[in-house]
């Protein structure tokens, strides 16, 4: 009877777990137990949305001496409360920190702001972690600073917009080990995990008028 009970209630939790994982469609999804990457000045907004579609204990690792910092207060609803900073002092401790913190398996998504370039030999070391905890893994790069090992690669920017109340920006998947390569213009407004994508024509939420 306890074998029958403790099989059942793994199938309840892998089930529960399903639903709320992101649709598979969806070009945004972060494939679980890899060490994925972004870039660009948009990387942090990028983030932000990976933390509204992991459920559960995030970590975001950075640099003592970083003056910016994730305000707790301004960040979205109900983030606050499940996110934790950690600020190691130098390089060493701080892919310390991000290790450790993959192998941890209660925590659903691990971000961290290496400021050096990532060796080949710590980025396997990372995969390797994040696998054993079967913990995702976003590192915020700098230009130019990313790991081969890597499972996807993503340059993030802000652009333009038209209208004063729309936040658009540009996700380009630059590297993929499991699949396709695309660029993607979309509008967040920072609130919720929902993103709008917004056709190459321009941003519209209304067919165009017709000309005159």
């Amino acid at each position: 009877m306890a074998s029958w009970t403790s099989c059942w209630r793994t199938r309840v939790t892998t089930l529960h777990n399903l639903t709320r994982r992101p649709a598979a469609a969806d070009p945004f999804t972060l494939t679980n137990a890899r060490v994925h990457e972004a870039g660009g000045p948009g990387r942090r907004a990028f983030a932000l949305v990976q933390c509204l579609r992991h459920p559960g204990p995030v970590l975001w690792v950075l640099p003592a001496h970083e003056p910016q910092r994730p305000m707790l207060r301004g960040l979205p609803a109900g983030l606050g409360e499940r996110l934790m900073l950690l600020t190691p002092k130098g390089e060493t401790d701080l892919l310390w920190c991000v290790e450790e913190a993959l192998r941890a398996a209660p925590v659903a998504l691990v971000i961290a702001e290496p400021q050096q370039a990532l060796s080949l030999t710590a980025g396997r070391r990372l995969q390797l972690a994040a696998e054993t905890g079967r913990t995702t893994g976003l590192m915020l790069i700098r230009e130019g600073q990313g790991s081969s090992a890597c499972e996807t690669r993503w340059h993030c920017e802000p652009v333009a917009a038209t209208a004063a109340d729309s936040t658009l920006h540009r996700w380009s998947l630059n590297k993929n080990k499991s699949g396709t390569i695309g660029s993607w213009t979309l509008n967040w407004h920072g609130a919720t995990a929902a993103v709008h994508l917004v056709s190459p024509a321009g941003e519209r939420c209304q067919p165009a008028e017709p000309p005159r």
